[in-house]
């Protein structure tokens, strides 16, 4: 699908404030709003807009603590990485799970109210997944930049 400069400049203003009025939006990035809206049903129709969703604050529901774990799994048996990925899924304070190549295999992102519930995940929840041969806790002191922006 070809984009130009309108779509950009609509996407750069949909991604910057997604929940501002129409009208609004389409100020902004100069346009009427009957052309915001075609250009984003083109764009979702397209698949550039893949979905659009509520991102939550999760300290504001009291999870203090958020840690970002790093595993490299015993890759022995040939399933290592879909029975370790059922199971993570199984956890409910994972809120996300990521793969590479590389040194690290998988990476968790989990979140805990206060440090004796991280212990409590991390003892009886993380250590328990299958097939990890080594993990790596890092946990967040703070967050510099949060975004979803891209160069566009």
């Amino acid at each position: 699908m070809q984009i130009d400069d309108t779509d950009r400049r609509i996407l750069r203003h949909y991604l910057a404030d997604p929940g501002a009025p129409r009208s609004a939006l389409a100020d902004r990035a100069g346009v009427t709003p009957a052309t915001l809206g075609r250009r984003l049903d083109r764009l979702r129709a397209g698949g550039v807009i893949r979905a659009e969703r509520a991102v939550i604050d999760w300290r504001k529901l009291g999870y203090e603590v958020e840690v970002s774990l790093r595993f490299t799994l015993d890759k022995t048996n040939p399933r290592a990485f879909d029975e370790f990925i059922a199971a993570a899924r199984e956890v409910p304070e994972v809120t996300g799970i990521e793969t590479f190549l590389g040194r690290v295999d998988v990476r968790l992102n989990v979140i805990a109210r206060d440090m004796g519930h991280w212990q409590e995940i991390y003892r009886h929840r993380i250590l328990t997944l299958p097939h990890i041969a080594e993990v790596e806790a890092l946990m967040l002191v703070s967050t510099i930049r949060d975004g979803e922006a891209l160069p566009i």
